[in-house]
């Protein structure tokens, strides 16, 4: 079985929300911020920063990967492969949320960083990001973690089949390479989370008390950490 590839041309397709395109930014993080969006998005293109102070997911599972993204070289943009650690959920709710990522070489005004927050009320459960089919292509993570439940090995046990491995959302077009290292849980809970990531998709994402930023520069400033 070939390792997992995510991305191709998909990603341009869905690269809707945390990219350079700040119009289209702007149209879908309302959206979500009204619950009316339900379908499949991306945020995918260049690396961005995560941050949050809880995360409880369930169907949790981890496996090796491969991104497929487009990157500015000086030849021009191809598509580049990139390592990462795919985590996914089957459903997370996550407390003060915090997302941002840095547009280089903005004429006239040189770096600018998109800043998106939500979730931020810990005392309301209606007030938490709620996402459904989380996937998250992840670079470095830092955390306190707990899982419930856990299974830890190679990745080929689960795969005889040709089913996907772990306890996740179901993808039925991918593979996983059957001798990876993987991981699945019943429960994760993740707390004081930062974290790098390519890409991130979902089935549903609902933001409350959305708030987005721009803002001139870079580093734990004006990003989230």
């Amino acid at each position: 079985m070939k390792s997992q590839v995510r991305g191709g041309t998909r990603w341009k397709r869905f690269a809707v929300v945390m990219v350079p395109s700040v119009v289209a930014t702007a149209a879908v993080g309302v959206g979500l911020a009204q619950g009316a969006l339900a379908a499949s998005f991306a945020v995918s293109g260049q690396e961005f920063k995560v941050k949050a102070e809880r995360l409880d997911g369930t169907g949790f599972a981890q496996y090796g990967g491969v991104d497929m993204g487009y990157a500015n070289i000086k030849e021009g943009d191809q598509l580049v492969p990139r390592p990462v650690a795919i985590s996914t959920f089957r459903d997370a709710k996550i407390t003060n949320m915090c997302q941002s990522v840095v547009t280089p070489d903005v004429p006239v005004f040189g770096k600018i960083t998109l800043k998106l927050t939500a979730g931020t009320d810990p005392k309301s459960e209606a007030q938490r990001v709620h996402a459904t089919n989380l996937y998250l292509d992840v670079t470095d993570l830092d955390a306190n973690a707990e899982f419930k439940n856990i299974d830890i090995g190679m990745a080929a046990k689960d795969t005889a089949q040709g089913k996907p491995f772990g306890k996740g959302p179901a993808v039925k077009d991918e593979k996983i390479n059957q001798n990876g290292f993987a991981q699945q849980a019943e429960t994760a809970v993740l707390t004081d989370v930062e974290q790098k990531a390519w890409a991130t998709t979902a089935g549903t994402f609902k933001l409350p008390g959305l708030s987005m930023r721009l803002h001139k520069g870079d580093g734990p400033k004006v990003e989230c950490y």
